[in-house]
């Protein structure tokens, strides 16, 4: 939500969120050092279809180590050593099992570019530190040469960019991510982002890694009980399904905290919520930081239910320093989070 502080005292946090962004709040040789990245890689635990073994560092797709179907054996063609016993036995005709190629990864980023993700008040907005964590995974994946895509939630539609491999396509992706024009205040379309999420499953056939970016705020939801399902959780459960799921979660410091700056007017950039708050008042903000803290526990809690990977960003902290310290940790956990239902195999 955007606060305009009323009257002439000092509008400290809430000034750089006076007038909407033009343009990006961050260049895009700053979006991710490849330094830092270095020596980190995104663990993939999923069974997906294309998944690489080994560091990826072959020019043409190997015979692959993954069981596919079985097939009568060949003689002087096949190797005997991949003869399948087991089916031979039933058959009573020898059989060879064959393997699966190793094709790349496929790795897809859904950003939320609603209104919403255009606040802002530590010099970089929700949106641009979305961009920048896409920026991230993004060089953590090329290091393994795979394919990577990316989509822009606007509230009308889904717009689709083309999943391409190297680095040079990846700048590409990220400079049309910076480059798309700012969505105004109150813009027609009534897409949320359960839908963009729907349509990222549906459009995607093949199995890989998804990214959702956003702030996973939903206009009109005042709900704080964790045990209330949000409109998207469905949505990202069901992709959970196919794909290894990231969900990142991007907030400004002044959503957590908000700031003693007077009588302020909050409105709802989304909806025509207006309301003035008199941040002066120890108690209203205490009540206000309460329920915040209550919206973001929801939102982690739902993200765990529904079987995806969590990382929480903030405007005030380093994204590079959070993201490598949960790549770290991702891979003790990875294997137990990406549990398929029951069921559905890995």
């Amino acid at each position: 939500m955007l606060a305009v502080p009323a009257g002439n005292r000092d509008a400290g946090a809430a000034t750089s969120v006076l007038k909407v962004p033009a343009g990006p709040t961050i260049p895009l040789n700053r979006l991710a050092p490849e330094a830092a990245l270095r020596r980190l890689e995104l663990t993939v635990v999923r069974r997906l279809e294309g998944f690489l073994h080994g560091d990826h560092l072959g020019l043409l797709p190997g015979p692959g180590s993954d069981t596919n179907d079985a097939r009568v054996y060949q003689p002087g063609q096949d190797d005997v050593r991949k003869i399948d016993w087991a089916v031979t036995a039933r058959t009573t005709v020898p059989h060879v099992r064959d393997t699966m190629a190793d094709r790349e990864l496929e790795i897809w980023a859904l950003l939320d570019v609603t209104p919403s993700m255009n606040w802002g008040t530590e010099g970089i907005t929700k949106r641009d530190l979305g961009i920048a964590a896409i920026a991230t995974i993004g060089f953590l994946s090329q290091k393994m040469g795979d394919r990577f895509g990316g989509m822009m939630m606007l509230p009308d539609r889904v717009k689709r960019l083309q999943a391409r491999s190297g680095r040079n396509a990846l700048y590409a992706l990220l400079r049309k991510l910076l480059t798309e024009p700012i969505v105004p205040d109150n813009a027609p379309g009534g897409l949320e982002l359960a839908d963009g999420i729907e349509q990222l499953a549906r459009s995607q056939r093949r199995r890989g890694m998804r990214v959702v970016v956003s702030d996973f705020l939903t206009a009109g939801d005042h709900e704080l009980n964790p045990d209330v399902e949000p409109s998207w959780e469905r949505a990202i459960r069901r992709l959970a399904v196919r794909n290894q799921v990231l969900c990142i979660e991007v907030i400004d410091r002044h959503e957590m905290e908000f700031p003693d700056v007077g009588e302020m007017l909050i409105r709802d950039p989304e909806t025509s919520f207006r309301r003035y708050i008199n941040t002066s008042d120890p108690e209203a903000r205490a009540r206000m930081d309460a329920a915040t803290r209550a919206q973001r526990e929801r939102v982690k809690v739902a993200i765990r239910r529904a079987g995806a990977g969590h990382i929480q960003l903030r405007t005030d902290r380093d994204w590079v320093t959070d993201i490598a310290r949960f790549v770290l940790n991702y891979r003790r956990v990875a294997s137990m989070l990406h549990q398929p239902p029951q069921g559905v195999s890995k």
